[in-house]
């Protein structure tokens, strides 16, 4: 089974996200595992359960301190070997490839990033690598967080109904998927294209494939070189 552990100050954002569709599937079929752990419990003031404070040499808003990560990180890995991820603009880009990557690891720890981010220190000694969604700032990790569980967890065998569905997914031989059609062949005159009601197979796959380059060359074309 493969683990995921997430670090942050909002648990209640994840419930609608984790709890519905195929990562639920997937946590009911025991192929994963999604705990969510409330920061605060790892204050080391547990009457106001403060994790943050002010940076050193001055500047606006607040950093998570590193006693309360440490403690969090520590307790959560115990005696198993985790990778732990830090979700941070400044962080390297996530794509298709890196998540393929992380489903070799059974237990990923994810710290979702807040404010103006986490004490340097916890960078240091225990964080193994800083992820980046896009060229763009939230208001916080916990998107990021989500978004990196639901791109390994469906990598993972047995999470997806249907696992052939993702051998031609977009960025799969670093293509975007082409179109796709359904019932009814005619609708309001867009008639579906007759290679696709051929019944030839291999006319079919040709037709697929030449559709993602053209794709990816008018959306994409950086993945192409």
């Amino acid at each position: 089974m493969h683990h995921f552990d997430i670090v942050t100050i909002f648990p209640d954002m994840f419930p609608a996200v984790f709890n519905d569709s195929i990562l639920k599937r997937g946590q009911e079929k025991k192929k994963i595992a999604i705990r969510i752990h409330d920061l605060r419990d790892y204050s080391q003031d547990p009457k106001r359960r403060s994790v943050d404070d002010r940076p050193f040499g001055g500047g606006p808003g607040m950093l998570l301190s590193a006693p309360p990560l440490f403690a969090a990180i520590q307790k959560i890995k115990g005696r198993r070997k985790a990778r732990v991820i830090y979700t941070s603009p400044a962080g390297v880009p996530f794509d298709q490839k890196h998540a393929k990557r992380l489903t070799r690891h059974n237990n990923l720890i994810i710290i979702c990033g807040r404010y103006e981010g986490i004490d340097e220190r916890v960078k240091l000694k225990c964080v193994d690598e800083e992820i980046s969604i896009g060229d763009y700032v939230l208001t916080g990790g916990e998107i990021p967080a989500m978004a990196i569980v639901d791109a390994v967890a469906r990598l993972i065998p047995g999470v997806v109904g249907k696992e052939d569905s993702l051998k031609n997914e977009s960025f799969e031989e670093d293509l975007l998927e082409g179109p796709h059609y359904t019932r009814p062949a005619n609708f309001r005159g867009l008639k579906v294209p007759d290679v696709l009601l051929s019944g030839n197979h291999e006319a079919i796959k040709r037709w697929r494939r030449e559709q993602a380059v053209a794709k990816t060359k008018k959306t994409r074309p950086d993945l192409l070189t």
